[in-house]
């Protein structure tokens, strides 16, 4: 059992969520790993289930979301819901880095991080994290 003075954290993005439930993803290993030996708290944002849900889909079919599916329900990943002001500050986000192209699940990400202030992303997707500065810290810390 988890320590309650000892838990932190951890946002998950779409890349690592598809690496963790994609045998043929190069990450998925590591994936594993990571959650093997985490005793953090996952977040699972819910706006990247969709986005995840399509890729895994685009890779092995109906089955392999199914199988996704199945392992969602069982997942003791806390699921993180956006509000209208997570919306409205990742949108913000978006126009602030315009020319670096960020995507909307990242900036959603981003703003929920900012929110809650969590400074760990579980994301294979560093460019994006890596170039946002959020407001609580000079940088997210990526893993695994």
């Amino acid at each position: 059992m988890k320590s309650l003075t000892t838990m932190a954290e951890i946002l998950v993005d779409t890349s690592f969520l598809v690496a963790l439930n994609s045998r043929k993803d190069q990450y998925h290993a590591q994936s594993v790993q990571f959650v093997n030996q985490n005793e953090d708290d996952l977040l699972l944002p819910e706006v990247v289930l969709p986005e995840a849900a399509f890729l895994i889909r685009r890779e092995g079919g109906i089955p392999a979301v199914l199988a996704f599916m199945d392992r969602l329900i069982l997942s003791e990943a806390t699921l993180q819901p956006l509000s209208r002001t997570d919306i409205a500050r990742a949108r913000e986000i978006m126009s602030i880095y315009i020319d670096a192209r960020l995507d909307f699940v990242d900036c959603c990400i981003m703003a929920l991080a900012e929110r809650m202030h969590i400074n760990r992303i579980c994301t294979f997707d560093r460019r994006d994290f890596m170039i946002f500065r959020p407001a609580q810290a000079a940088h997210f810390e990526l893993l695994p």
